[in-house]
């Protein structure tokens, strides 16, 4: 890195505390965060959207509407609790660990309520009851993400080893993924319908699942580094958000993960609709997330290879290039079967898995990176940054999911779709894929600047800075 930064870091203490060296238990630890954190995470992402347009009844512009606003209110309160837990102090549990344990309980509690469906209501109510319920929801999910994100950069410092934390972390995701997805859709829909009680017997099975995962997460992982201002000095909000914006790997970082989570949010929110209406197959929906699952199972053990030889940049944007080009050319075959185009769908799912595996050791890389520039260790502040990027990539993903499949003339009460629906429908689940997925790959390409032998140096200059202060 350049050596010419003038901001002179404050006099930082790096404590590690005499525990166990960092191996395989902090890696599942680590998994079981995620795997907690997705089992209503992927719940909500696939299948809420359509219980609230069959069960509630609800209008999908409405539901649109509501993600849109809900997800600009999450993104909120991502930045709020970051700053918020990087006033606090690390205990004997740490800095980030206490709260998985406190909050995942209403967490988890206030899941299952979104999932209750009081019969006869009027349409006035539940909008209402689903606005209250999903933002709170929402809320309570920033006190445990947040946390739960910002610990990998204090359970280890080797660049490596964040690697394989977030490749543990998207196995976790992808654990939950492939139970929701593929046992899902046999709990939650009867003879093709969503059915309101399956739907709450869901929720309460992966609550309960939930629950014990954020246990797991919280007994397993140890906070190893401990950073400590011995000038005890406050930090000026002006000052950090100075040094972000001088943070151009986490700029365009964030830009990259709006865009995907935007794809990756409407495709499972399409998927449904694609396998309900347009192959008439909802049960097929079991297939593609036992498939995605899968492809991330058999990219896992590739990662850490692959990156130690070309970097992470280098291997999610080959990643990404794969499945755009593979999400084009489902678009040009519109009359496949469900099975024909999962077996295709497979290796698209293969390639944007490469980018979920490495994605949250780019987070360790910029939250280095902010420190590199000003001296400040802010990792709440930074992770939370990052996760309102993905906040706001998820409004837009809600609010446009369901504007879309409105303006494509979904219509709830219709027994069969029109032709024209239908098409829209496969549109949207195969050509804007293609489209946004090739965007990020030229974003990774181009302008995010940290490739392999940058990051290297980075951890070189990061840790005589640290010395010499």
């Amino acid at each position: 890195m350049a050596q010419s930064a003038k901001v002179k870091a404050p006099d930082f203490n790096v404590e590690k505390a005499a525990v166990r060296p960092f191996g395989m238990r902090d890696k599942l630890g680590y998994l079981f965060g995620d795997f907690g954190n997705d089992f209503f995470f992927i719940l909500v992402a696939s299948f809420l959207m359509v219980y609230y347009t069959d069960v509630y009844g609800l209008n999908p512009a409405f539901v649109g509407t509501l993600f849109l606003v809900a997800r600009l209110w999450d993104a909120v309160a991502d930045v709020s609790w970051g700053r918020f837990i990087d006033t606090r102090k690390a205990g004997k549990n740490g800095k980030f660990r206490p709260w998985i344990f406190r909050m995942s309980f209403p967490l988890v509690i206030t899941g299952v309520l979104m999932f209750v469906h009081i019969p006869g209501m009027s349409t006035g109510f539940y909008e209402a009851y689903a606005f209250v319920t999903y933002i709170l929801w929402g809320t309570l999910y920033s006190t445990v993400n947040i946390p739960y994100g910002s610990m990998a950069s204090v359970i280890t410092g080797d660049p490596v080893e964040r690697t394989s934390l977030s490749s543990w972390r998207t196995l976790g995701g992808n654990l939950a993924g492939l139970i929701i997805n593929v046992v899902g859709p046999m709990i939650l829909f009867v003879n093709n319908k969503a059915d309101a009680n399956h739907f709450l017997l869901g929720a309460i099975i992966f609550g309960v699942l939930a629950i014990a995962c954020y246990m797991a997460c919280y007994k397993m992982s140890v906070e190893r580094i401990t950073i400590t201002d011995s000038k005890k000095e406050k930090v000026n909000l002006g000052q950090t958000l100075k040094g972000l914006a001088k943070n151009k790997p986490l700029l365009w970082i964030l830009i990259a993960s709006l865009a995907f989570m935007v794809t990756f949010m409407l495709i499972g929110a399409v998927n449904v609709y694609l396998f309900k209406d347009y192959f008439g197959n909802a049960k097929a929906l079991s297939m593609v997330g036992l498939i995605q699952s899968v492809a991330v199972f058999v990219g896992m053990p590739l990662v850490k290879p692959l990156v130690a030889k070309f970097g992470k940049k280098e291997v999610a944007a080959a990643g990404l290039l794969l499945a755009a080009v593979v999400y084009g050319v489902l678009y040009l075959l519109p009359n496949l079967n469900a099975n024909q185009f999962i077996g295709i769908l497979a290796i698209a799912m293969f390639g944007y898995g490469l980018f979920n595996l490495v994605v949250w050791a780019f987070v360790t890389d910029v939250i280095d990176y902010h420190e590199y520039l000003t001296g400040l260790r802010e990792d709440g502040t930074v992770y939370s940054i990052y996760s309102f990027a993905r906040k706001v990539g998820q409004a837009i993903a809600g609010g446009v999911g369901g504007f879309a499949i409105a303006s494509v003339g979904y219509n709830a009460t219709l027994k069969a779709q029109t032709q024209e629906t239908l098409n829209g429908i496969h549109t949207l689940a195969t050509l804007v894929p293609a489209v946004t997925l090739l965007v990020i790959f030229l974003i990774l390409v181009f302008l995010y600047p940290l490739n392999k032998k940058k990051t290297q140096q980075l951890a070189i200059d990061l840790a005589e800075k640290r010395k010499a202060s």
